[in-house]
């Protein structure tokens, strides 16, 4: 973790927590609120077009009924344009209702617009064509029926187009209406299954791709450590240094706690669990810190007993990967370690400074950071990196304990 190859900032979550607690309570308030507003919306709209429908078919009665009408034509126009009220729940009904207005009075709207509503609910059900003849039979006839009976044939004919188009047209509006709604049912079905599909394909594709890589992990990675560890099993038995000795066996126990781990996370792959799996967290830092041959400083203070597993592995790793780059770019520096858990998160800082021998250039592809940030950002924390004045390294990290 020296400046060398390594003095590059990386932050990840964004704004600090009081603002993103103002965000997400405005994004609360605004989503919380909705609801109310279109169920303000749904229950008042009906209403509005309802009492719309009425008044129009009212004002259709009031402004062609003459002055001399008789008063059960009049009674019947009205109770037509009342029954309005009930067509989304009783369509069929209301359009009966609505002919005895039509026939012996003035509610030939009212009898329309009842009739569209029945198409629109019931499409091409028999109904519909029930309340189409009746519609066109108002039209078609004229009341008194002593004053149908002397109308000419033209006359007749006249009616009879005049009728298919007052019966026509509602119902055309209907079924237009009625396959719109079909039309976006099935678009939202068609939505729905694309998205399905695209999900089913995401989880091959990734399926295919952790056998991939648990082969290559398995075939090449694992074949190599193997070989390591029995060469140092080779160099522990020979006699000729204690210090080769001691070598080797801390050579192989690391390889073959690598080796454990690899397996475990080759079965992880190919299992393709979403939980990783037992992982190790702040309880084996001791552990960590005395076998990484770097001087550590390791304070824990504050740090919940029960900490969430997601959160305890993400604070290991990032110590882990954090003393494996001070061992690779900053030799002979000592380290520091803090972790210090506050209400609601866990803060974590590691500190070095700068080598004390010699650099040795490692093979490093620069993703160990990278990863620790990304690993930070889906626990909905923050990850930074910054060179210290002394030529050292310093990175924080933060995680939500509600992760």
């Amino acid at each position: 973790m020296s400046t060398e190859g390594l003095s590059i900032g990386i932050s990840v979550g964004g704004p600090s927590a009081g603002a993103g607690t103002g965000t997400a309570e405005r994004t609360r308030r605004r989503t919380g609120s909705r609801p109310r507003v279109l169920l303000r919306r749904e229950t008042w709209a009906p209403l509005a077009i309802d009492a719309a429908a009425i008044l129009l078919a009212a004002l259709d009665v009031w402004l062609v009924v003459p002055e001399k009408a008789e008063p059960y034509s009049i009674y019947l126009s009205a109770f037509a344009c009342l029954a309005l009220a009930a067509r989304r729940w009783l369509p069929f009904l209301v359009v009966l209702g609505t002919v005895p207005g039509f026939l012996t009075g003035w509610s030939q709207l009212a009898a329309m617009i009842a009739l569209g509503m029945l198409a629109t609910r019931k499409q091409t059900h028999w109904q519909v064509w029930v309340g189409a003849a009746l519609v066109w039979a108002c039209r078609f006839i004229q009341w008194p029926l002593s004053d149908f009976a002397t109308l000419s044939w033209r006359e007749h004919v006249l009616d009879g187009i005049y009728g298919v188009l007052v019966a026509g047209m509602p119902i055309a509006i209907g079924l237009l209406i009625g396959a719109r709604a079909q039309l976006s049912q099935k678009l939202g079905e068609l939505a729905a299954s694309r998205d399905r599909e695209r999900t089913l394909h995401a989880d091959a594709v990734r399926a295919e791709e952790r056998a991939r890589l648990a082969r290559e992990m398995h075939d090449v990675v694992s074949h190599d450590i193997t070989l390591i560890a029995m060469q140092a099993g080779v160099l522990a038995a020979t006699p000729d240094s204690e210090r080769a000795q001691e070598t080797a066996k801390v050579i192989r126990q690391l390889s073959t706690r690598t080796l454990e781990e690899l397996r475990s996370l080759v079965g992880v792959l190919r299992s393709g669990a979403a939980d990783d799996g037992p992982q190790p967290g702040i309880g084996e830092l001791d552990q960590l810190v005395q076998g990484c041959e770097v001087p550590v400083q390791l304070t824990v203070d504050g740090v919940p007993e029960h900490l969430p597993a997601k959160v305890s592995a993400a604070a290991y790793r990032t110590v882990q990967e954090c003393l494996t780059n001070v061992r690779k770019h900053a030799p002979g520096a000592a380290a520091k370690v803090y972790i210090v858990g506050t209400d609601g998160s866990l803060d974590l800082e590691v500190r070095n400074d700068g080598p004390r021998r010699p650099v040795t250039p490692l093979p490093s592809g620069g993703h160990g950071l990278t990863g620790l940030a990304e690993r930070a950002r889906l626990l909905g924390g923050s990850f930074e990196t910054s060179p210290t004045e002394d030529g050292g390294f310093r990175v924080r990290a933060s995680y939500p304990l509600h992760a």
